[in-house]
């Protein structure tokens, strides 16, 4: 039998990005579909620095479906539908990749939509061990940053650290204390992936801004560059 062709959708942060590593070790990724959501506060899609997913996608070679969507929940789901559509027209895929762990709201959706388009729907990470998931990242040599962070007792000194073995440790420790998702499945955390094995190039960030008030922040890459391993 052959490969598979997959579409991923790809935020660019760190579940879509080891989401897509392991579909690139099983089938055929032939497509990225990234969502820009004008909402920060959208239930389905993350925002923080989604604009790189281009620059991602470039340093990996591979074709990126952008679509942009006002992030109100009814039509939201409809943009993701369209984008999905044109991925199977385009490319000619036969599944879709998410990196959904815990979201049954999200993995539902995206399942009615996979449905809808008989497509299979491919969740590599689902019900997958948070810490087990950030230990694999590290071990994989991923250069993956914290570019969000939304609750107690995150502070603005985490934004834009990278996720190492002594971050994990941190958040392990503040887990245990307050309860937090270690990963930020509860939304506690964003992040953004500027570099991994199948970059053929690595992202530098050139110019940022840091906006943060009250255990509430965003890392916002201003300016970034593809740059030689």
């Amino acid at each position: 039998m052959g490969t598979v062709k997959l579409g991923v959708l790809f935020s660019g942060g760190k579940d879509s990005s080891l989401a897509l590593l392991k579909s690139i070790e099983r089938e055929e990724v032939v497509c990225l579909i990234s969502i820009l959501s004008k909402n920060s506060e959208s239930y389905m899609f993350h925002t923080p620095n989604i604009h790189l997913t281009q620059m991602q996608a470039d340093s990996m070679g591979i074709p990126l479906i952008q679509k942009e969507t006002e992030g109100i929940e009814s039509i939201e789901l409809s943009d993701l539908r369209d984008a999905v559509e044109k991925a199977r027209d385009v490319y000619g895929i036969e599944g879709i990749v998410s990196g959904a762990i815990e979201s049954v709201y999200q993995a539902e959706r995206i399942q009615r939509i996979c449905h809808r388009l008989d497509l299979f729907c491919f969740n590599p990470l689902w019900k997958k061990n948070q810490e087990e998931l950030l230990q694999e990242l590290v071990a994989n040599r991923f250069k993956i940053i914290i570019s969000g962070i939304f609750a107690y007792p995150l502070n603005e000194s985490w934004l834009g650290r990278e996720i190492d073995r002594k971050v994990i440790d941190e958040l392990i420790i503040i887990k245990q204390k307050y309860g937090i998702s270690p990963s930020g499945e509860g939304g506690e955390i964003e992040t953004t992936t500027l570099d991994a094995s199948f970059f053929k190039k690595r992202i530098e960030v050139v110019e940022y801004e840091i906006e943060y008030e009250r255990n509430a922040g965003v890392f916002l890459i201003e300016k970034a560059r593809l740059v030689e391993k």
